[in-house]
């Protein structure tokens, strides 16, 4: 078997893992329903019929906002750590989800309101993320190298957040309460109608990793020899955090920080794929990163009845371990 053959089977072998998932996770939640009602729920719901009300209001979107997750939050981290050369780069090494939980703390814990609603909550956050993104897209047009972008994203992220401490020391218990629940993390937060909106987004920013696979590829032998190849290092750079930026501020903004997936995924993906090609490794991430959030969202589902698990705590309690293999592995 040739090399692309294999990489194009392993791809295979997690789109239907990726498929059993979703479909399991569709029947999963207070009562059972049936495929047919999971069917007619998504394609022709009956507004009378309590199961397929549910499959079209609940399970579906909730469903669909982990696969377009996964995808998201795990080519970002790919993009990450092509772009800083480090294994421990993930989409949020830029301070992004810290500019959307600025925005969100200063909407529903302050006198400065956007909307003052759950769509008010989403504005605040994709503005807090693009506006992060924004500022790391005009710092890169002023330093020199990476490691000093990835320093000022860091550096951004720890401002962000000591400005998120102080309004939490001033806010009303019921604003905090508000705030806590978005920073916890849920795949409840898109409708049926916006799953198109951000669907398309995200595929949006796959399409656009895509073009950009042979610069990707070549950054791994440096900037300097990237350079001599041909490719405008600081206008790639500038793409690869305009990328980032959309991936993970639309998936920050309606599904509050997810942690680790970003991080994890792409070594997963280097691990099993074996390869530095950025054609295979993109596909492989956006699989296992839906895979990911998909099985978490199971997992929640099986345990609700005996236990509330948030979506970031879980992600973290699966990657903090995996984080620290890396480490341990690699340093």
């Amino acid at each position: 078997m040739t090399s692309k053959k294999k990489y194009w089977k392993q791809s295979l072998l997690l789109l239907i893992a990726l498929i059993i998932l979703v479909m399991y996770d569709l029947t999963l939640g207070s009562y059972a329903v049936s495929l047919q009602d999971v069917f007619n729920g998504i394609f022709r719901y009956n507004e009378t019929n309590s199961e397929e009300m549910t499959v079209h209001v609940f399970r579906f979107p909730r469903v669909m906002t982990a696969v377009f997750a996964g995808i998201a939050l795990s080519v970002s981290g790919l993009l990450m750590q092509t772009l800083f050369q480090n294994p421990l780069a993930g989409p949020y090494v830029l301070g992004i989800n810290s500019g959307a939980s600025l925005l969100v703390a200063l909407s529903t814990m302050s006198s400065f309101h956007i909307l003052g609603s759950d769509v008010g909550l989403v504005f605040s956050a994709m503005i807090g993320a693009f506006g992060a993104g924004l500022f790391i897209l005009i710092s890169s047009l002023y330093v020199k190298n990476k490691i000093s972008l990835l320093l000022i994203g860091i550096m951004f992220g720890s401002f962000a957040g000591a400005m998120v401490n102080v309004i939490q020391a001033y806010a009303d218990p019921n604003n905090l309460k508000t705030f806590m629940l978005w920073s916890f993390g849920s795949l409840q937060g898109i409708e049926f109608e916006e799953l198109g909106l951000v669907g398309g987004l995200v595929l949006i920013g796959l399409f656009a990793s895509i073009l950009i696979i042979k610069p990707l590829n070549l950054l791994l032998l440096g900037d300097n020899a990237a350079h001599l190849l041909g490719i405008n290092v600081r206008l790639i750079r500038l793409f690869i955090i305009l990328i980032t930026a959309l991936l993970t501020g639309v998936i920050t903004a309606y599904c509050g920080p997810i942690a680790f997936v970003g991080l994890v995924i792409p070594n997963f993906a280097k691990m099993i794929y074996k390869t530095a090609n950025h054609y295979h490794l993109l596909f492989g991430s956006a699989l296992a990163g839906a895979i990911l959030i998909v099985a978490c969202d199971i997992a929640m589902q099986l345990l609700s009845p005996y236990l509330n698990l948030p979506l970031n705590a879980l992600t973290a309690l699966i990657g903090a371990p995996v984080v620290m293999w890396i480490i341990m592995r690699k340093f």
